[in-house]
């Protein structure tokens, strides 16, 4: 299974979000996450569909669409027209998450579901067979640059074996929040396979360099 390496775009500098972009694909970068933020599912505001459309002008990396949205169901459209890859819709948002999984594979875009740290891997084996991607949260989403949560190291493995289980043993499974050469190894050797990293890569000294020690940190403890 491939290892994959995703800068968070979230961590770039907000004044210049194209040179981030272009930073990620040129440091190595396998694929680019996009976090956007509603301001009621999170305590944040982030980016748009125009930033996801600027980002397919400039890159021909897989762009990762991570919607923390109360309702989700309202905006993938918008992001699919922009140009997303795949996106990402939380378990806990108030929607119709099988539906909204379906639509987003019928519009020929990758769907994937997303935990936060306390909600418990079971909740989201109705909708396992829906997605290609399942994301486990290590930070109470909202914010980049939180402190990685051990506690949901557990999780990580549970989710991959309920993906083997399901005949998808070549899932990806990701993780986001604190991701960084400290705590990458223990990530992997649960079975994730892609890591998104933003505070870890954009304020690196050297990004690619970074890029290349996660990948290699990763691999060697995968299981």
């Amino acid at each position: 299974m491939s290892i994959k390496i995703l800068p968070s775009l979230l961590a770039a500098d907000i004044g210049n979000l194209e040179a981030g972009v272009r930073q990620a694909e040129e440091t190595g970068g396998d694929a680019l996450h996009l976090d956007i933020m509603d301001g009621v599912f999170v305590p944040n505001v982030s980016m748009g569909p125009a930033v996801v459309a600027m980002a397919n002008r400039c890159t021909d990396l897989f762009l990762d669409v991570h919607l923390m949205m109360i309702h989700p169901d309202q905006h993938v459209d918008p992001f699919i027209e922009a140009g997303a890859d795949a996106i990402l819709i939380h378990i806990e948002s108030d929607c119709d998450v099988p539906g909204t999984l379906r639509h987003i594979r019928e519009k020929g875009v990758r769907p994937g579901i997303t935990l936060n740290p306390a909600t418990p891997s079971d909740s989201i084996q109705d909708v396992a067979e829906l997605v290609d991607e399942i994301l486990c949260m290590t930070v109470n989403p909202g914010y980049g640059g939180q402190t990685f949560m051990s506690e949901v190291l557990p999780k990580m493995g549970e989710v991959r074996e309920m993906a083997t289980r399901a005949g998808r043993p070549d899932m990806d499974i990701m993780v986001d929040g604190g991701v960084d050469r400290d705590t990458i190894a223990a990530c992997a050797e649960q079975g994730v396979n892609a890591f998104v990293a933003g505070t870890a890569l954009y304020s690196a000294d050297d990004m690619g360099a970074e890029v290349s020690l996660l990948r290699e940190r990763a691999t060697a403890a995968a299981r």
